[in-house]
């Protein structure tokens, strides 16, 4: 009788390798790794050979880049979705994008399980296991850290194990920080970061750029072309996507760009201290949303900065494939069909500064907003706006001098 296969998500590291021959001696499941590539780099080397040697049956490297990017990036920039005004989602929107991954490889190969390393105190395991419910709800999910057969609390302890399981890699009990990286950017905890009263080890720490203070003494500036919301060119060569936020990447971490240190609130109800490189989303963001204050009107813009706190929210919970998330963004795909433009920036020691932004669709007048007279604009009518516009405080006012004087 054929074995059930489970399908691993697999990066290659300490905790995913020791995880192998654990599920075959635990559960006796043929293993079947998988590793989504949503722009690890050099991460990736060696991963088939690792994998196999660990006792896999099967290794899948699926480079889903250009969908990480196309399909979810741009909606969250389009939203101009912020978690708690500081992060910018990317570890949280890669996730449903692994877990819709997973969910397909073990389509194809029978598998009736799906097993992950998250923590059983992070975020991931929400966005993974609320992933793979909305999409298959028939897998079983094995959360390694939360099973009771685990006992491999330590990097020591699973040195061990693998060794007593013949699997020599290079792997040292040495501790590191705790990272997670994808095109968008490169996430940081553990070591002093756990502490929030010390000052990060920007020297050690720091893989996309530098410090403000060790970025160049020159600025430099950069354009980006947006139709319809969406990045399409820089400094006038056109690109995808991707290849847009790689370069952004490169001139972002020059200066010095998208460097936060932020202490967050998980959905599991606790507090974590981690600091984020996003060089080339950063710029991203900044740049669509000073677009968007050239062409959205007062009341769309307003409703869709609550639009995108709670997109943000969704995004953060793992409940990508939720109905509201779905119906939030098409409300801001309408949004955006003026969203088409120029937007040039100064990028100089960690700022990005306002250099000129422009647009077929600008709701700026320039004769309007100029100190001029002209034919749309009689400054006598503001008299009457006023007077409409401030009446029930005026009422407010006179009533109560009327209660006073009794």
């Amino acid at each position: 009788m054929a074995k059930e296969k489970v399908v691993l998500a697999y990066s290659g590291g300490l905790d995913t390798t020791a995880i192998i021959p654990w599920l075959k001696e635990t559960y006796d499941y043929d293993v079947i790794c998988a590793c989504i590539d949503v722009g690890q780099e050099s991460e990736l080397d060696g991963l088939e050979e690792r994998a196999k040697y660990s006792g896999a049956e099967k290794l899948y490297i699926c480079d889903v880049v250009d969908e990480l990017c196309d399909e979810y990036i741009v909606p969250t920039v389009q939203a101009n979705a912020v978690y708690e005004n500081k992060y910018l989602l990317g570890t949280s929107f890669a996730r449903p994008l692994i877990a819709k991954k997973l969910v397909e490889i073990a389509r194809k190969e029978g598998a009736t399980t799906i097993c992950h390393g998250a923590t059983g105190k992070g975020n991931d395991q929400l966005r993974f296991e609320l992933s793979i419910k909305a999409l298959a709800p028939d897998l079983k999910v094995i959360a390694v850290w939360r099973q009771p057969e685990w006992k491999l609390d330590s990097r020591e302890a699973e040195i061990e194990y693998c060794k007593q399981h013949g699997i020599d890699l290079p792997f040292d009990a040495s501790h590191s920080y705790s990272r997670d990286r994808n095109i968008w950017h490169i996430s940081h905890e553990g070591l002093e970061l756990e502490d929030p009263a010390n000052e990060p080890n920007y020297d050690h720490l720091l893989v996309l750029g530098v410090t403000p203070e060790k970025a160049p003494d020159e600025g430099e500036y950069v354009t980006l072309h947006f139709e319809k919301g969406v990045p399409t060119a820089i400094n006038g060569n056109a690109m995808k996507v991707s290849d847009i936020i790689r370069a952004l990447n490169k001139l972002g971490g020059k200066h010095g760009i998208g460097i936060i240190d932020i202490v967050e609130n998980r959905v599991v109800g606790m507090k974590s201290r981690g600091v984020y490189e996003t060089p080339g989303g950063t710029i991203l963001m900044e740049a669509h949303t000073q677009l968007e204050e050239l062409i959205l009107d007062r009341d769309t813009l307003a409703y869709k900065k609550l639009v995108a706190t709670k997109f943000a929210d969704l995004i953060y919970e793992g409940k990508w494939f939720c109905p509201l998330r779905e119906s939030l963004q098409a409300f801001v795909e309408k949004t955006q069909e003026r969203v088409t433009g120029d937007v040039k920036m100064k990028l100089y020691k960690g700022n990005i500064i306002k250099a000129g932004t422009t647009s077929p669709y600008s709701l700026y007048s320039e004769s309007l907003a100029s100190f001029t007279t002209g034919d749309l604009y009689d400054h006598k009518d503001a008299t009457g706006f006023i007077n409409l516009f401030g009446l029930s405080m005026k009422v407010r006012a006179m009533l109560d001098a009327e209660r006073e004087d009794k």
